[in-house]
């Protein structure tokens, strides 16, 4: 048997291998006017789980692209999968208001 700080360990590690990739549907109006995020998903190995941003609709979807269709309205809002990028976060105080 091992101990805490080595157990926690075994489990971060298999938290990290398993951890599903985050991705958000986002709305695209018109060509590049405006975009919003419409839902959140996680991508498992073989499944996808999402849930708008309005907590109106939930899904459990074969793949992250099939939720796509469900999010396009007529031809000018298009729907875009954005994948999570942690690198891609605005730094802490740097708000606009400044």
């Amino acid at each position: 048997m091992c101990d805490e700080l080595e157990f926690a360990a075994i489990l971060e590690e298999m938290v990290a291998d398993e951890a599903p990739r985050l991705f958000a549907v986002v709305q695209e109006y018109g060509e590049r006017v405006d975009g919003r995020i419409a839902a959140w998903g996680l991508a498992f190995d073989d499944h996808t789980e999402v849930v708008s941003v309005g907590r109106t609709q939930r899904m459990c979807l074969q793949a992250p692209e099939n939720a796509l269709g469900l999010f396009r309205v007529g031809s000018q809002i298009r729907a875009r999968l954005v994948w999570f990028n942690a690198e891609a976060a605005t730094p802490a105080g740097d708000d606009e208001a400044a």
